[in-house]
């Protein structure tokens, strides 16, 4: 049936304070008020009349108006309500809507996890900037260490992939080198990375934690080596042919006379070293334990220092890279003394042909095992323990007497220095034959 209205009849109807309603048959209507004109459909839903919106005029047009109640009376015909489909229809359209927010917040969450699976490689670049840089090198050896040995391997895992199978995996790698010490290094270098993660929530649990430390490497054996007096003659007597610069020479017994640490002299300055009044100030920055330290030198240590002025005086440091702007490494000594004490079938020959030259009766020895002799001999002269480990400026460990107990000890540390100088001076005294004066009265 054709509808009683038109566009144009739609178009002049005006809104009056009374609501009125214009029919275009088939159920189809046209509320017109202030707010403007809207289509209704009507309907009978058992004895009541129902009245359903559609839309507004002009967003719907009349024709399309007219075929959306001719649907909804055809669909009345086959027992679908209008109402009800309606209300299925808007349940869906949430139902739907609902859906698409939940994948969009799936999405989202996806996202976040994704970008808070920060790499091994992110997670030391923050390490170092809130740990390693405030050490005495800024973290450099750490991110050496790491660059060489760790990041190749785990660098581009996310921190929370990595399992301690995946740590093993370094560290076995450095025990088939056979560097077990560095594999100890390394693996409590990791470990205390992912403990800083743990910390900060960036891992809920630590890979590192149920890894047994005496699986990397075996159990931790203290060095006791002190080298005999015997040793020290002996070791004067295979100088000279090991090949050695002479500040390197002049190291060794300044450890020995001192019990220094190797780095503590690497780092030396000529302005710590007053010569004329024998004393050698060691600063806070180049102390391991960041507690400056004065040494009283012996004329021994006095002789070592103005023979190694002669090499290397020039410059600001007292032993200078190459050209004079810094230090050497630390590890400089250390290399060539190790070089210089392995078997004859690990020849380096493209860094040293002595390779046996400094290998002494009791086996190898290190710089620290010179610090360690030095102390041994201090005892064994006479002084007390407690003066010798205030020589090699450790901290006391008894609370009580490290708060309470302020004597300098200076006096005592200047005589045990003195006697340690002068054993020395006896035991490298060389004579005709290669003995020292007394030798048969000498311990």
């Amino acid at each position: 049936m054709a509808g009683k209205l038109t566009d144009k009849q739609i178009d002049r109807a005006k809104a009056t304070d009374k609501e009125d309603f214009l029919s275009d048959g088939g159920g189809l209507y046209l509320r017109i008020r202030k707010g403007g004109k809207y289509w209704l459909y009507r309907f009978k839903q058992g004895d009541s009349t129902r009245w359903l919106d559609l839309s507004a005029y002009p967003d719907m047009s009349l024709s399309s108006a007219r075929a959306e109640a001719a649907r909804l009376t055809m669909d009345r015909r086959r027992g679908i309500e209008p109402k009800t489909e309606r209300q299925a229809a808007e349940e869906a359209r949430q139902a739907e809507a609902s859906a698409k927010q939940a994948h969009e917040a799936e999405h989202k969450r996806a996202e976040a996890v994704a970008a808070a699976r920060i790499t091994v490689t992110d997670l030391f670049d923050r390490w170092e900037a809130v740990v390693l840089t405030s050490r005495k090198d800024g973290g450099k050896e750490m991110r050496r260490l790491f660059e060489k040995d760790v990041l190749p391997t785990l660098g581009s895992m996310a921190v929370e992939d990595v399992k301690k199978g995946h740590i093993t995996g370094v560290t076995d790698a450095l025990l088939a080198r056979g560097v077990n010490r560095l594999a100890k290094l390394t693996f409590a270098s990791i470990r205390q990375m992912f403990r800083f993660a743990q910390d900060r929530d960036i891992i809920e649990a630590d890979p590192t934690a149920s890894i047994r430390k005496t699986a990397i490497g075996g159990k931790v054996v203290e060095r006791d080596r002190v080298l005999s007096e015997a040793e020290i003659r002996e070791l004067k007597q295979v100088i000279p042919n090991a090949n050695l610069t002479p500040s390197t020479e002049r190291a060794i017994w300044i450890c020995l006379a001192t019990g220094c640490r190797i780095g503590e002299l690497l780092q030396a300055r000529w302005e710590h070293l007053d010569l004329p009044t024998g004393t050698w100030r060691i600063p806070e920055e180049n102390s391991k334990n960041q507690r400056a330290h004065k040494v009283f030198l012996s004329a021994f240590a006095m002789e070592q220092f103005t023979a190694l002025k002669i090499f290397n005086g020039t410059g600001a440091w007292c032993y200078p890279n190459r050209d004079g702007s810094d230090h050497v490494c630390p590890k400089t000594i250390t290399v060539q003394l190790g070089d210089r004490q392995r078997p004859a079938r690990d020849a380096l020959s493209k860094r040293v042909a002595a390779t046996t030259a400094l290998v002494l009766s009791g086996g190898r020895w290190t710089p620290h095992d010179l610090r360690r002799t030095a102390a041994t001999m201090m005892v064994m002269l006479g002084a007390l323990p407690e003066v010798a480990e205030r020589c090699l400026n450790h901290v006391e460990e008894n609370r009580i007497k490290r708060t309470y107990q302020r004597h300098s000890y200076e006096p005592e540390m200047r005589d045990a220095w003195k006697l340690l100088g002068d054993r020395l001076e006896f035991l490298t005294l060389i004579v005709a034959g290669g003995t020292p004066p007394n030798m048969q009265n000498a311990t």
